[in-house]
């Protein structure tokens, strides 16, 4: 297989990944595959932050918008479908440039797929009945015990993840660690990783502008939308940060300034994660997000070899 190159635009939410992919697909002459796992969710284009359809017309766009609300996404097949998508683009004389905030993914393609076995669904419905029962929080000291350092990676109030963790090691006998621990690593692709630097106390207020935007283009709608088509508020494309807290508007009553309050906090505490996780990893290239022509000249010295 020949050698794929990739350009991974990295960085936490609200920082301006999207715009810098769009200057570096213009640049490169690019096609830009999505590796979030929030945003390939469809009918939740706003309240994700989806490439708009004027954006997505700039250049091609792989990955976003396409998985029922109903169907969890798996770190392992999702990732497939990434390096098909980027095998793709390349097979077209276009770069590859994945985009996005979930590390987690990138790492799976780039470092290499655990070799999970097949897993009786059953195993996963019984989890899901218990986290409904006894709530996140429970399940995540659960799996604290048992796979420490895989709890140290997510949210407590990450059901899905968690219940994956726990079906993994009911199923398998082994921690998700263990597995991760037994992967090979993919062979023909070279990554270039373009990181958007940012300081939480200053991307705070720009999320909270963020949200309040979604809001303004009809991001409760969106989701009121999307749940009468699937009326279960624990479907996977509904844990993504922001739904959970519109949902409650809708169902609960919650006062919407209430549950903007909530979205600013979670987002906020996600973002810190994601700044966290990012810059652990040493081979990241870190711009302000306005520096364009940098991640160009970067983009370009790297491609040189392939081109």
């Amino acid at each position: 297989m020949s050698t794929v190159p990739l350009l991974c635009v990295v960085g936490a939410t609200g920082t301006g990944k999207t715009a810098a992919a769009l200057a570096l697909a213009q640049a490169v002459g690019g096609a830009v595959v999505n590796f979030d796992s929030r945003q390939v969710y469809a009918g939740l284009g706003i309240v994700t932050a989806q490439p708009t359809a004027d954006e997505q017309a700039v250049c091609p766009h792989f990955l976003y918008g396409y998985v029922p609300v109903a169907q969890p996404v798996r770190a392992g097949a999702f990732a497939e479908e990434i390096l098909q998508a980027a095998q793709t683009v390349w097979s077209q004389g276009l770069v590859p440039i994945l985009v996005g905030g979930t590390g987690l993914y990138l790492r799976s393609l780039l470092d290499g797929l655990a070799p999970i076995p097949e897993i009786d669904p059953a195993v996963r419905t019984e989890l899901l009945a218990q986290c409904a029962a006894q709530g996140s929080p429970t399940l995540y000291a659960r799996l604290r015990d048992i796979d420490p350092e895989y709890a140290l990676k997510i949210h407590p109030n990450d059901p899905q993840r968690i219940c994956r963790a726990l079906e993994v090691y009911a199923a398998t006998g082994h921690t998700l660690t263990y597995w991760h621990q037994h992967t090979a690593r993919p062979q023909g692709l070279q990554a270039c990783k373009i990181g958007i630097a940012a300081e939480l106390a200053a991307l705070t207020p720009r999320l909270q502008t963020r949200i309040q935007h979604m809001l303004d283009q009809g991001a409760l709608e969106e989701v009121e939308r999307a749940y009468a088509l699937c009326p279960d508020r624990s479907a996977p494309g509904f844990s993504g940060i922001g739904c959970p807290e519109l949902l409650a508007v809708l169902l609960d009553n919650l006062p919407l300034p209430e549950a903007v309050l909530q979205w600013q906090r979670s987002t906020r505490a996600y973002a810190k994660r994601q700044l966290t996780w990012f810059r652990k990893d040493t081979d990241i290239a870190w711009f302000d997000g306005a520096d364009h022509s940098g991640m160009v000249s970067v983009a370009r010295t790297f491609l040189a070899s392939y081109m």
